[in-house]
């Protein structure tokens, strides 16, 4: 029985049909079948969750670094820099071998970077060697150009199995280097008006696991393209920065053009100071001992301050001509001297008149000749005297380092002499305004005039405070405005002292002296020669006027000879 049993139970598990596994053992049957597909299912379903979240950890990572080279991108503003950038972290992310970049330019594809790992090419960018190659004809057949043209993106497996396009020149290429061209991938950079401004193109895209060449995929394409508008973006707005600040200088250079025409004297002066300041700061930059061994100067403030020694004298837009330019003490807009000179030749022959005159009446009442006589040396006596005042007036007019007193006495005494004019009124051999110009003691303008004169610094700054200087220029009107304030206070326009005044303006205020004083071209003096120069400087110095360690260095380390070097003319410097 149990034989049977155990016979039936064989037939029960093993037969081909059961009734019992039919009918009474079905609810376990079906069980066990749900169970395995329950288990088929957990596993499908676990495959495919570990193969999309890989696939969203890798697109995530991709979109990660893609906002990081967004940010990156976003942060520099030279081209060559950003040109560079740009194919670097194209060909990082999609694991190219090599990369170039062109841009669209009269009408043709520009070679801007060229790299090949393989190869160890880098030319171009920032720190690449020149490009050789010539631009690229906007063809159809050539696939960059196409791409330029169309504003698509085209994606070859392989160069060598395609008719598409000419490959031509990257098969003689792979010819003459051993090279393998084979995945290619060119995408347009469009910028914000959806307007081609060049074409990335990248190339044999690798397998980062056995280092195998393989096609571009779609995701490396499209994240391509998405980094290729942000490039189009970034140059477009590297090359607005980079015209704004061409445009910012050209403005600059017109109101120096400005003052050049209004008076040559102070144009060649803003040049010359601005070349001289460079100088300076230079030299105080590559110092590593001494004052100003902590001192340097990056690229940025360099620029800051070239700017700003370029506009110092911006102000003089609304100085007069008349004062700026005034060679003589008596000089408006002429020489006011031939007004003085007509006046004493009027006296000079009024007194021979009336010597004649005295003469005739003499003869006519049949006088003796030493009577006769006696007029006629009075006259030649008041004549010469004439004459002398004529030549002394002649000679006060001459700007001087220094009028003494005598001579003023002298003045005085001549202002207060009168003479009758042709309608019998007294008028006095010079004028008020004439006697106080010729007692000028030092140079040629009166207090008034260069009380006008210094206006001009108040006036730079009060112009250069309406510009809205970016962040890397917000000191320019405070340097330019601080180039005649004194360490002790008493200079102008504020009255700045000591720290005060920026370290800039302390450069600008020994440049701006030292190049006033060797000026060659000033109409109411000479150029000193620089021993005359160090002397003054040393003394103003000693006077707390100028920074004693800025002129020590200024004179020690021989700066303007090395500035007439760097940027004088033969002619200028002999």
């Amino acid at each position: 029985m149990s034989c049977n049993q155990k016979s039936d139970h064989k037939i029960g598990v093993y037969g081909p049909i059961s009734d019992k596994f039919m009918n009474d053992n079905s609810t376990e049957k079906k069980s066990s079948v749900r169970l395995s597909t329950d288990e088929n299912l957990n596993t499908l379903l676990e495959s495919v969750v570990n193969e999309v979240t890989v696939y969203a950890e890798r697109l995530g990572g991709q979109i990660k670094k893609m906002s990081d080279i967004g940010r990156a991108l976003s942060g520099v503003y030279d081209l060559n820099a950003l040109l560079e950038m740009i194919v670097d972290q194209a060909r990082s992310f999609t694991n190219a071998d090599a990369g170039t970049l062109y841009i669209l330019e009269d009408e043709t594809l520009r070679f801007q970077i060229v790299q090949n790992d393989s190869l160890k090419i880098f030319m171009g960018g920032k720190t690449g060697e020149t490009i050789p190659f010539p631009p690229v004809e906007l063809k159809e057949s050539n696939v960059s150009a196409f791409v330029a043209l169309k504003g698509k993106s085209v994606n070859i497996p392989d160069v060598y199995d395609t008719d598409l396009f000419d490959f031509t020149g990257p098969k003689k290429f792979d010819q003459s280097t051993g090279y393998r061209s084979k995945s290619m991938l060119v995408v347009p950079m469009k910028n914000h008006d959806n307007d081609v401004i060049g074409v990335l193109q990248l190339l044999n895209a690798t397998n980062p696991v056995n280092n195998e060449v393989i096609a571009f995929s779609q995701d490396y394409e499209n994240l391509s393209e998405s980094l290729a508008s942000q490039a189009a973006v970034s140059i477009t707005n590297a090359k607005l920065i980079s015209n704004m600040t061409e445009l910012f200088e050209a403005f600059v250079k017109v109101m120096a053009t400005a003052i050049d025409e209004k008076s040559p004297v102070t144009g060649g002066h803003i040049r010359r100071v601005a070349d001289l300041t460079l100088t300076m700061a230079e030299v105080i930059h590559n110092h590593d001992e001494g004052a100003f061994k902590d001192r340097k100067f990056s690229p940025d403030q360099m620029y800051e301050l070239r700017i700003a020694a370029y506009m110092h004298d911006i102000g003089k837009v609304t100085s007069p001509v008349e004062i700026v330019e005034k060679a003589k003490k008596l000089q408006t807009i002429f020489d006011r001297i031939h007004y003085i000179r007509l006046r004493m030749d009027y006296i000079i022959q009024k007194v021979k008149l009336e010597g004649q005159q005295k003469k005739i009446e003499l003869l006519e009442r049949k006088a003796d000749l030493a009577e006769i006589k006696k007029v006629e040396l009075k006259s030649e006596k008041q004549i010469q005297e004439m004459e002398d005042i004529r030549l002394f007036i002649n000679k006060c007019n001459e700007p001087g380092e220094f009028l003494e007193d005598e001579t003023l006495d002298k003045l005085k005494e001549i202002s207060l002499r009168t003479y009758l004019d042709n309608e019998g009124q007294q008028q006095p051999f010079i004028t008020e305004d004439e006697l106080l110009n010729l007692s000028i003691r030092r140079g040629s303008i009166t207090d008034a005039e260069r009380k006008k004169m210094q206006d001009h610094a108040a006036v730079t700054l009060k112009m250069l405070k309406q510009i809205p200087f970016t962040k890397k220029l917000k000191n320019i009107p405070s340097f330019a405005g601080a180039h005649h304030e004194f360490i002790n206070g008493k200079g102008y326009p504020l009255g700045l002292k000591g720290d005060e005044i920026p370290f800039e303006g302390k450069l600008m205020a020994v440049t701006d002296i030292a190049e006033a004083l060797t000026a060659s071209d000033r109409p109411y003096k000479k150029a000193m020669p620089l021993e005359t120069v160090y002397r003054i400087l040393r003394s103003m110095a000693g006077n707390g006027e100028l920074d004693n360690d800025m002129v020590e260095l200024f004179i020690n380390e021989e700066i303007y000879k090395t500035y007439l070097e760097k940027h004088e003319t033969p002619a200028a410097k002999s």
